[in-house]
């Protein structure tokens, strides 16, 4: 009889910790929602139409229509083309800050405005933030369809390029789909790893060192992910869990670049996923006096020729269209 007690003594005792712990998690995640929600004063500005550039429309599955911009090279044969992604708050008229280099090199670029950005159509109670979401990924695949379905661009290697929101976007939607030749990235991060980046920085200003050092990060973690999920609820979206897709990129080279003095997203962010895509990705090019997304503002010459390195290595003929079945 006193082993039961004891027993249901034990049971109650540790019922009622897990159930004070989960209040801690969800009180500390309401409290951190709103700063999770904010979106960072970026202060990008749109750049000024083309008016040698072809206008595009990109459908997608949500019956939504992204509008974009083909630059083409009519005088000789391209020798690829760039799907460029631009990251919140640009457009895609923003490609040639980016690509320049690589239009001058030959490559033909092609670039869009996510849903909810820029001149596309915007999917009601859909606000979009920093953060990834599959409605980007799907975006992204949805202009690899339009590449795919038009014949006077199908046959050309195809290789991604993205900044910031746009390079993770770029990255998901290469590692759900094979055929990619190569992804290019700046200022990319997961929303993982930078999420507790700034968990751990902001509360080393509340929380004694000694005491922050008790907390396991696997508790921080639980916290984040509680934050996520309640976000995704208000924001009807899902965020994309980009630390477990890159694994999938082992066989997809993968350049990316970081700036020095980026203060949003800091090179060691980059990093975590350059390490978790593996062998396909040789590092990160930091640029030491760069802010956010202007590493070629910072070093044009340098910036130009690493990227047509990069994508100088796609093949000269592109894989077979069955090979662009979303996997």
């Amino acid at each position: 009889m006193k082993i039961m007690v004891v027993g249901w003594a034990v049971v109650c005792i540790l019922g009622g910790l897990i159930a004070v712990d989960l209040l801690v998690h969800l009180v500390s995640a309401l409290i951190m929602l709103p700063i999770f929600e904010r979106k960072p004063p970026f202060g990008v500005q749109p750049a000024a139409p083309d008016p040698g550039a072809e206008n595009i429309s990109i459908s997608t599955s949500h019956g939504l229509e992204l509008q974009g911009s083909l630059h083409r090279h009519f005088e000789q044969p391209a020798r690829g083309l760039i799907l460029f992604c631009p990251e919140l708050g640009g457009n895609h008229w923003s490609a040639m800050s980016y690509c320049q280099g690589l239009w001058n090199a030959g490559f033909d670029i092609l670039a869009f405005d996510f849903r909810n950005q820029g001149e596309s159509d915007s999917m009601p109670d859909y606000d979009p933030l920093h953060w990834l979401t599959d409605y980007e990924v799907k975006d992204v695949l949805a202009a690899i369809d339009y590449v795919r379905q038009r014949d006077d661009l199908q046959d050309l290697p195809l290789g991604l390029f993205g900044i910031s929101r746009g390079g993770a976007a770029a990255l998901a939607a290469a590692a759900h789909c094979r055929g990619i030749e190569g992804v290019a990235c700046e200022g990319v991060f997961s929303t993982d790893s930078l999420t507790l980046h700034f968990t751990l920085r902001w509360a080393s200003l509340f929380i004694p060192g000694w005491l922050l050092k008790l907390i396991p990060l696997w508790h921080l973690s639980f916290t984040l992910t509680l934050t996520r999920l309640i976000s995704q609820i208000r924001k009807r979206c899902r965020y994309t869990d980009l630390q477990r897709l890159v694994s999938r990129l082992q066989n997809t080279p993968v350049l990316m670049i970081a700036g020095g003095r980026d203060t949003y997203v800091l090179p060691e962010i980059t990093e975590v996923l350059c390490q978790r895509i593996g062998r396909s990705c040789k590092g990160v090019w930091v640029v030491p006096q760069a802010k956010h997304n202007m590493a070629r503002q910072v070093e044009p010459i340098a910036y130009d020729r690493r990227l047509v390195e990069f994508f100088s290595r796609l093949p000269a003929t592109p894989a077979s269209s069955k090979s662009w079945i979303a996997s």
